[in-house]
């Protein structure tokens, strides 16, 4: 593979979204697939958090799913280019991560929990996109490139790391720092406690009700997807959007309002090559997070706090 212009293990690499982009939309479709296996077992949580993935030190891992009397789990490893399925009985199957349809990989996924012993039925065909090809029918994505599937695992191990930081400010109810499958981004949201208007919805081959229950109470939400910039974008919106958050100033300098997305974003490769990329993306995250609370009236007094209150006792 040619023109990522990848760095070592280490920092922030570059990830140009048009030179990964195939790749990146076979891997969507397979995040997918996992996702919903953890919805087919996992009780609900607030706003469906209990759908998503979370950055691993191998790439992304489902975390426990409850299953009769015992659990399993699920972790895409960018490392080995494996799908690890684990057991509670003691049990492990291993899906090789390589170029393949969905198709192929749906079989092969849903073969490795039979074997374990594992009944699942999901909802086989995706959300958020359009057109939602059924897994078992998709032939048209089926690309692979693994040095770019680990690049975008260590853009979202930046982003993770930076995020965890932001969310470490505040005390209120506030989501983990988790992977949405749907959209295929990395996100952490805050909420002010009072309930939000009901989400008009309007996502490609999602139900209505999805969104009112993801978006049934006012929130502050940031993250990272792949797009939105030449090597993806890191985001930040308020839902209900208050007056006045579109203007609101927000750093650093080459942050935006996008009047198409109703969001700030910030593009990753300007944090990326910046002299202190941790800065310049802690700064986009409170600032627009201020948008947010400010002009929505948010009792930030009682929702923040300072994350090192006790560094002096431990």
């Amino acid at each position: 593979m040619t023109g990522h212009g990848a760095l070592a293990a280490t920092g922030w690499p570059s990830l140009r979204v048009q030179d990964w982009a195939a790749t990146r939309d076979t891997l969507h479709m397979w995040t997918q697939i996992i996702g919903k296996i953890r919805l087919a077992h996992a009780p609900l949580v607030n706003h469906w958090w209990q759908v998503t993935l979370y950055v691993s030190p191998r790439g992304l891992t489902t975390s426990v799913i409850p299953y009769q009397s015992g659990a399993f789990d699920m972790e895409f490893d960018f490392v080995d280019h494996e799908l690890h399925v684990r057991s509670s009985t003691g049990g492990v199957r291993s899906v090789a991560l390589e170029p393949k349809p969905v198709a192929e990989f749906h079989a092969q996924t849903m073969a490795a929990l039979g074997e374990l012993g594992i009944e699942t039925k999901i909802q086989a065909r995706p959300n958020e996109v359009d057109p939602a090809i059924p897994f078992a029918e998709d032939h048209e994505h089926a690309s692979y490139d693994a040095q770019a599937a680990q690049l975008f695992w260590r853009q979202l191990l930046q982003g993770n790391r930076v995020m965890g930081e932001f969310r470490a400010h505040f005390v209120g109810k506030v989501s983990p720092v988790h992977f949405f499958w749907g959209a295929m981004d990395l996100a952490c949201t805050r909420f002010s406690g009072r309930p939000a208007p009901p989400h008009p919805g309007g996502a490609p081959n999602c139900g209505d009700w999805v969104m009112v229950e993801g978006y049934s109470r006012e929130l502050s939400s940031c993250g990272f997807w792949p797009g939105g910039g030449q090597e993806g974008a890191f985001y930040a919106y308020a839902y209900p959007e208050p007056d006045g958050f579109a203007t609101h100033p927000v750093g650093p300098a080459a942050a935006f309002y996008s009047t198409e997305y109703r969001q700030f974003l910030l593009p990753y490769e300007v944090v990326r090559t910046t002299t202190d990329p941790d800065r310049t993306l802690t700064k986009f995250l409170h600032t627009t997070y201020e948008a947010a609370a400010e002009r929505g009236g948010w009792d930030r007094a009682a929702l923040e706090d300072d994350p090192h209150r006790w560094r002096d006792r431990r």
